[in-house]
């Protein structure tokens, strides 16, 4: 089996299918030895252009205030990001709150940030960089998945995408498997019809 000790896996602090991911990988981090190091990536900035249904649309343009914030904490505050992930989407995914700033307020005033942080969610000026992220993604995978994407090693993959995310050792088993395949640099795809919505447990 790969000698993995690093999960580097990007989110985008709106997708509930990555929430469901994180909470999968620090779980594993708890029965395997393996770091979680989380990064931010932007379904808007992947979705830019391209033709979509109007409530996609409006998921998309509502997307870019939580990845401004997260992305701000990630390149001022990088030891916070996992914290700050965890208090938004604590929010947003189970506490169903909107993903705006008084949502991001909360979340940085929980771990202890600065509140200014949460201008950044209500401007473009740091997209360039926001966009230099979603390209190391691209690059790592394509631009035919979103988001979550994890590397172990120089190997990434998009997913797991999973509901409900295991836990204990039921989570660790998952991970040897994934770390398996994920190794094989001629593995691209295996899926199956989603049958249930993310299960928030």
């Amino acid at each position: 089996m790969t000698d993995a000790k690093t999960l580097d896996l990007w989110f985008d602090p709106l997708c509930p299918w990555a929430w469901m991911t994180s909470r999968w990988a620090l779980e594993v981090a708890k029965v395997r030895d393996v770091d979680v190091v989380f990064h931010v990536m932007s379904l808007s900035v992947l979705n830019e252009g391209r033709d979509l249904s109007p409530h996609y649309r409006d998921l998309m343009d509502n997307a870019w205030g939580g990845a401004r914030v997260c992305l701000a904490v990630q390149q001022q505050y990088p030891e916070k990001l996992t914290e700050l992930y965890t208090a938004l989407g604590t929010r947003i995914h189970l506490g169903k709150e909107p993903n705006e700033r008084a949502t991001h307020e909360a979340a940085l005033a929980e771990v202890g940030l600065p509140m200014e942080l949460a201008d950044a969610g209500d401007t473009d000026a740091n997209d360039k960089a926001l966009r230099e992220e979603q390209a190391k993604v691209t690059a790592a995978v394509g631009d035919e998945v979103g988001t979550p994407v994890i590397r172990v090693g120089d190997q990434s993959l998009f997913g797991p995408v999973m509901s409900p995310a295991p836990k204990g050792e039921e989570a660790g088993r998952l991970w040897d498997g994934f770390v398996n395949v994920l190794a094989y640099p001629g593995f691209f795809e295996l899926k199956r019809t989603r049958t249930v919505d993310p299960i928030f447990d």
